[in-house]
């Protein structure tokens, strides 16, 4: 960079808050690569930017601490950025939380964890829903890192899911009349984690569960989205039977469907329910190998995978047959590579006797000799 669009740049960050010094900010995050010098010379600024009683200011730093910051200067603002959780403007508190995520992207052991954990359980029950909203994608992220600090949000987590559903939160937050469907699937996902082998956790989850998965099916997309969660959500927690028959119900719909993106939600979301609860295979099992007739090759990859998950000693022969159709068809060499160790594999796993183990193995030399 010429020496004239620094300085030029170091006269903009040092005005008052305008369009120009928004525009340096901007600058620094898109132009400067990550070793630049001046990064470093912008801490001080951002730090007395987060500390001005000038809301537009807070608001320009934050927003440049989620594009200009890097891990080795994560300690040097993460104070400063914290301490804007408890601002009295709902839209400080926003980017700040929004700011906070991105630092525990970059550097997630400088982060002072006791301290952090407490400030966010606040934004959680944030009056602001947007907020609360930015909040959930940060407690996401830690709970998938360390659930513990977190278990004692299920109850908060289920009673913030019901005010949504049930259309408290503000109409800006709808989307195709759904009631705020992000929201909705980033807490399904939290307590996916939280109140995974824990029977007493999930029994505080069903009910809100199978509010969200009836209410969902409204025919939009983020609804499917949402019912999408809802069934990935119940082959985590504890299980309930009535939820996963209604889970097997949605899947059924989605597989039956003639959109494929559907269609590539419910062979994933039997994938995930077979994994945990075997029994619903054989309910779907002629549903998924028509599928594999399907031209979307992306459905296809995901029906094999599924049926290779779906093999047990009482249906090995009809889906070994049907794997070995499609290789014979196929010209893709990875799906070719894949597909021969996966039936080389149920083969030798689920053979029900020496005779058809050798028949079988014997097609598949034929078919795909050189890869055996």
């Amino acid at each position: 960079m010429q020496a004239s669009a620094m300085s030029k740049l170091r006269n903009w960050l040092h005005l008052p808050i305008s369009f120009h010094k928004r525009v340096g900010y901007l600058v620094c995050g898109a132009c400067l690569s990550p070793e630049h010098e001046f990064r470093f010379m912008l801490v001080n600024k951002m730090q007395r930017d987060l500390n001005s009683s000038n809301v537009l200011e807070n608001c320009a730093a934050l927003l440049a601490v989620t594009r200009v910051i890097t891990a080795d200067m994560v300690p040097a603002v993460c104070g400063d950025v914290t301490k804007l959780l408890m601002h009295s403007n709902e839209t400080v508190r926003n980017k700040a939380v929004i700011a906070l995520h991105r630092l525990f992207q970059l550097n997630p052991e400088a982060i002072p964890a006791h301290e952090f954990v407490e400030k966010l359980r606040r934004a959680l029950c944030d009056r602001d829903p947007a907020v609360m909203g930015a909040s959930l994608c940060v407690i996401e992220r830690m709970v998938t890192h360390d659930p513990s600090p977190f278990k004692d949000l299920v109850s908060s987590l289920v009673s913030i899911l019901k005010q949504i559903i049930e259309h408290r939160l503000p109409s800006d937050f709808d989307y195709h009349r759904m009631p705020a469907p992000w929201m909705q699937m980033a807490i399904l996902r939290i307590l996916a984690i939280l109140a995974d082998g824990d029977a007493h956790a999930s029994s505080e989850c069903y009910e809100v569960i199978s509010d969200c998965l009836t209410r969902a099916d409204v025919g939009a997309n983020a609804g499917y989205a949402v019912v999408y969660e809802c069934i990935r959500t119940i082959t985590k927690v504890y299980p309930n039977p009535v939820l996963l028959d209604a889970a097997a119900e949605s899947i059924s719909r989605f597989i039956a469907s003639r959109n494929h993106n559907l269609k590539y939600l419910g062979v994933t979301g039997l994938a995930s329910t077979v994994e945990q609860h075997p029994k619903y295979e054989a309910i779907h099992q002629l549903a998924v190998v028509e599928c594999l007739e399907d031209r979307d090759e992306t459905l296809q990859r995901k029906t094999l995978e599924l049926l290779y998950k779906m093999t047990n000693p009482v249906n090995v022969e009809f889906i070994t047959d049907k794997l070995l159709s499609f290789l014979e068809a196929t010209t893709d060499m990875f799906l070719k590579r894949d597909l021969t160790n996966k039936i080389g594999t149920i083969a030798e796993r689920y053979a029900p006797n020496q005779e058809w183990y050798v028949r079988s193995i014997t097609k598949l030399f034929e078919i795909n000799g050189e890869l055996v």
